[in-house]
């Protein structure tokens, strides 16, 4: 009991990553995985704000020996920085609830004192009984483990644990930071308070390391505010000690970011941002091409805080009444934590749904956070229910403990990727359908691009393939890293790029720029890209740019070319005779549990080889075409033939 006792936030942890470890996913899966994965194995650089530490500290851990792919190494890091994370909460949340009376409000207290004068005039003393707010050691324990374990197999947490991302790393540092935020707190001051390893001294050490991982970090700021200045007030004595954590938190924040300049100069495979100067470092930090998406409008805020809203009973389900018991608890008891908490929430939640993105997710996870800690005195206040019993805690451990057990069922059906292979399979079939060398014209980033770049740079799969990204063309640094990573590619049109990037470096700068000058240069780059290479390279356009753009006419074949649809692809060729394809030998390997990424796989997949099957018919080759047709039929039996294919089998 001693050693439970003694390592219960390690154990904890532990858990939780054996069971993450159920979940993880084998491989590459959607949006920016492959491209982060790549980053960290070949130390490159991501799109913004770079993310240096999570960088570095993923290469470190992939250059260790250990006998799995890669990719599921690199995985395997993820699950281990939300476990330690877990761990962490847990540790925090003990040290809460050690501390409880700490949190009690000055109202609550003077309360006590004037009830306490009354007792001394039948008592003759006049001690505040400070007892009623101590918490039994059982208690603490339950509700710190509790509370880590409701937090661990929240949707979103969770999910952070079973694929390369960046905010798992942020997990495990906002944990750190308010680890010890609250030891800072609790800390009692004396002459050392302004001499280093003072705690708000490692304080600021752990939120520079978390600013320079995620800006996310920001919205911790407001709840530290909160503590900091309701401990020390408004004074001087305050602000010099601000001024004492700064000196630590600039030049660490100043060193790790150093990273982005350095490595930049030495021209990794991916360079995103080139941020090899002053101002593209500091326009790459701050995210600079993604603030048209923040704070766009009210009814963009709007529809993320109805999302927000509607999705957090699946994050918690039942759970989410332990979080509602301990926010009235803590507002009753424990007015300074509750605060704190409420203020963190709120923050994070208000800022976050002024970001107009689809994977909007992963910017709530301290708010999740910091319902897990009020999830903590909920646990408490349970246990609390049948305390004059023969068996206090027996029924309110197995309420708790059923509520936990339906949200780690629930959840684990959603969060589960370890059988996600479809975007390996995907990626891997479009580059072997290729000819030799190619190019490949796409702006699929979630589905193709992205993962494209760690099975070509990291796994060295069909690197002669040259995969372009068409909505990567409108940056300027985009075609600094295709002339050192594919040199020949722009040769023929050079003239172009340097008028486009031009006319693009005052909208780059914030300055006054002329959209239809660069619109019509944009579209003149697509298509010198096709007509430059055309005949030294095969050509390949994705469907996606078929549809949307081509079908519209933002840009067009280079004269006397035409698309032929191929097995995933279309393939740019001269004239219009046919063009044979390869057979359809792939395998695309889907997991039981679709989600939209999924599924667009599904169906586009099963759109091209429609298109492929129909062309064959139109060239008088059925047996061509039932050869597509019948690779629709058994692996994509949900795909709905265009009519007059299905009757092509019964001939």
């Amino acid at each position: 009991m001693n050693f439970v006792k003694k390592y219960y936030a390690v154990l904890t942890g532990f858990f939780v990553f054996i069971v993450y470890l159920t979940t993880l996913a084998p491989s590459v899966v959607e949006i920016d995985s492959g491209e982060l994965a790549t980053v960290q194995a070949t130390l490159g650089i991501a799109h913004p704000t770079g993310y240096p530490l999570f960088t570095m500290l993923g290469h470190l851990f992939y250059l260790i020996p250990l006998p799995f792919s890669k990719i599921y190494q690199l995985n395997l890091l993820t699950a281990v920085w939300c476990s330690l994370g877990v761990m962490v909460f847990v540790y925090t949340a003990k040290i809460v609830l050690d501390n409880a009376e700490k949190f009690v409000s000055a109202k609550v207290l003077l309360k006590l004192k004037d009830q306490s004068k009354n007792k001394k005039k039948k008592s003759g003393s006049d001690k505040i009984d400070n007892k009623k707010f101590d918490i039994p050691e059982v208690k603490k324990y339950l509700g710190a483990v509790f509370g880590g374990l409701i937090l661990a197999f929240s949707k979103t947490y969770w999910t952070q644990g079973t694929s390369v991302e960046v905010y798992s790393l942020q997990l495990f540092l906002i944990n750190l930071i308010i680890l010890f935020l609250i030891k800072a707190y609790i800390h009692k001051d004396d002459n050392s308070d302004l001499k280093f390893f003072n705690p708000w001294i490692l304080f600021a050490v752990f939120l520079s390391l978390g600013f320079s991982n995620h800006m996310t970090t920001l919205f911790i700021i407001p709840g530290v505010a909160y503590l900091y200045f309701e401990k020390y007030r408004l004074s001087k004595k305050s602000f010099v000690r601000i001024i004492f954590m700064l000196i630590f938190f600039i030049p660490l924040l100043v060193l790790v970011y150093s990273y982005l300049p350095i490595r930049s100069s030495q021209n990794p495979i991916l360079n995103w941002g080139n941020p090899d100067n002053l101002t593209r470092i500091l326009r790459h930090v701050e995210g600079d091409q993604y603030h048209v998406w923040l704070f766009s409008s009210t009814t963009a805020a709007a529809k993320q805080l109805n999302y927000f809203i509607s999705n957090l009973p699946d994050e918690f389900l039942i759970g989410l009444f332990i979080c509602l018991v301990g926010i009235i608890y803590s507002f009753i008891q424990y007015r300074k934590f509750f605060y704190f908490g409420i203020i963190t929430f709120l923050f994070t939640v208000l800022y976050s749904i002024n970001y107009d993105i689809h994977d909007i997710d992963s910017y709530f996870l301290l708010a999740y956070v910091a319902l897990a800690f009020f999830a903590i005195f909920g646990v408490v206040q349970l246990l609390s229910l049948l305390k004059h019993s023969k068996h206090p805690y027996a029924t309110p451990i197995i309420l708790i403990s059923v509520f936990l057990l339906v949200q780690l069922y629930f959840n684990y059906q959603s969060v589960n990727q370890s059988d996600v292979y479809t975007f390996e399979d995907y990626t891997k079939g479009i580059l072997n359908s290729c000819d030799r060398d190619a190019i490949v014209f796409s702006y699929e980033w979630d589905y193709l691009v992205s993962p494209s770049y760690y099975f070509q740079y990291v796994e060295k799969f069909r690197p002669d393939v040259t995969v372009v990204d068409k909505e990567l063309l409108r940056r300027s640094w985009y075609y600094h890293e295709l002339s050192y990573d594919h040199p020949k590619l722009l040769s023929g049109m050079q003239p172009d790029v340097d008028a486009f990037k031009t006319a693009l470096a005052p909208f780059e700068s914030g300055g006054q720029f002329d959209p239809n000058l660069l619109e019509t240069l944009y579209r003149r780059i697509m298509t010198d890209l096709i007509a430059t290479n055309i005949d030294k390279r095969p050509f390949y356009i994705a469907p996606e740019l078929f549809e949307v753009e081509m079908q519209k006419g933002m840009f067009t074949l280079p004269k006397g070319y035409t698309l032929v649809p191929d097995l995933f692809l279309f393939k740019v060729v001269k004239g219009n005779k046919y063009v044979p394809a390869a057979d359809p030998n792939f395998k695309i390997r889907f997991p039981k549990e679709r989600n939209y990424y999924i599924n667009f796989i599904e169906q586009n997949v099963g759109t091209m080889l429609a298109r492929r099957a129909l062309y064959e018919m139109q060239f008088d080759k059925i047996d061509r075409a039932k050869l597509y047709i019948k690779k629709l039929k058994s692996d994509f039996p949900d795909y709905v033939l265009p009519q007059g294919l299905a009757e092509v089998l019964e001939k």
